[in-house]
């Protein structure tokens, strides 16, 4: 009995030797339309940046001027206004929410009329009102705790403060509405079937779940109170914005201190837009399969990388 050759070569069915096929020549699709486009964008920016190096701007003094005392103080005024002012917002944000959402009709009520009036007027009317509340009440007496005069309370800082905080609560308010909302009503459920108050269920089941939808409006908010806290320069709180005014106006450098004051904002929203970025990730364990790449793997993977990415055969397309 012979055993069979393995090297014999394929037969057809007829009888006829099988012919291996071709390799697959993968040809990239050309997009020329992209390299237009590309070409066009980079000549508009460099005829941009061109514009504004050739113009009467004198780039030495916003050199020196960027780490100028009083700037800095003025940035760290903003950040300070920020922080606390969103803080105030989230907190008070995140009450209303559940009062919206409460069976009790007198807190859905209350609730509604807050986000009703602080989302239906602006935020400069509202800073307006609170600067000016000594023309209303000229004291605070809270009896044995605190009595003082109302225009000594309402100093522009706490002006800017309840202005800003109290108007992110209302849109804080509806974003933690949106969160809550979005965990499966059964979750809450089975929590209260196991025995777990509703106060406990809302902190340990539903508010870690939410997060998720909770987080990246939250940090868009952020960043957006930190470009609004600007407004505050209107009723004299001596913020980035407006200490850049005052300085410009002393040397006559306007354009070169708006130039400054808008590096600082973009080196801040820089900053806390990575934060934000980091925050989401963590808080899309468990739900992704697979986490996004951080910023310094979307730099190596888009900068350093230069091999196009492989196509079915497994050479390069």
């Amino acid at each position: 009995m012979t055993e069979p050759n393995d090297k014999a070569p394929a037969v057809n069915d007829d009888g006829g030797a099988k012919v291996a096929p071709e390799a697959i020549k993968a040809v990239p699709v050309r997009h020329y339309g992209r390299w237009i486009s590309s070409a066009i964008t980079i000549v508009l920016v460099g005829a941009l940046v061109l514009a504004f190096a050739r113009g009467q701007i004198q780039w030495t003094v916003v050199g020196d001027h960027i780490l100028d005392e009083r700037v800095i103080r003025g940035a760290w005024e903003t950040l300070k206004l920020t922080v606390y002012a969103m803080l105030i917002g989230v907190g008070l944000g995140m009450l209303l929410a559940v009062m919206r959402l409460s069976k009790n009709p007198v807190l859905r009520s209350v609730a509604w009329g807050y986000i009703w009036f602080f989302r239906g007027t602006p935020v400069l009317v509202q800073l307006f009102l609170w600067f000016n509340l000594s023309l209303v009440f000229t004291y605070v007496d809270l009896g044995p705790i605190y009595k003082n005069e109302m225009i000594d309370v309402m100093t522009p800082f706490m002006a800017a403060l309840l202005g800003l905080g109290l108007n992110e609560a209302a849109y804080m308010a509806e974003i933690g509405r949106a969160g809550i909302q979005s965990v499966d009503r059964g979750q809450t459920e089975a929590a209260h079937a196991l025995g777990m108050s509703p106060a406990r269920t809302t902190r340990r089941i539903v508010l870690p779940q939410a997060m998720r939808v909770i987080v990246p409006p939250t940090g868009n908010e952020f960043i957006n109170m930190l470009k609004t806290s600007s407004l505050a320069y209107i009723i004299g709180f001596s913020e980035l914005f407006l200490v850049s005014r005052e300085v410009g106006s002393v040397n006559l450098a306007v354009m070169e201190m708006l130039i400054v004051v808008t590096i600082w904002y973009l080196i801040l929203t820089t900053i806390f837009s990575i934060g934000q970025y980091y925050l989401e990730r963590h808080y899309a364990r468990g739900s992704d399969r697979e986490l996004p790449p951080t910023p310094l793997q979307k730099i190596r993977a888009n900068v350093f990388s230069f091999r196009r990415p492989a196509g079915p055969g497994g050479a390069a397309a």
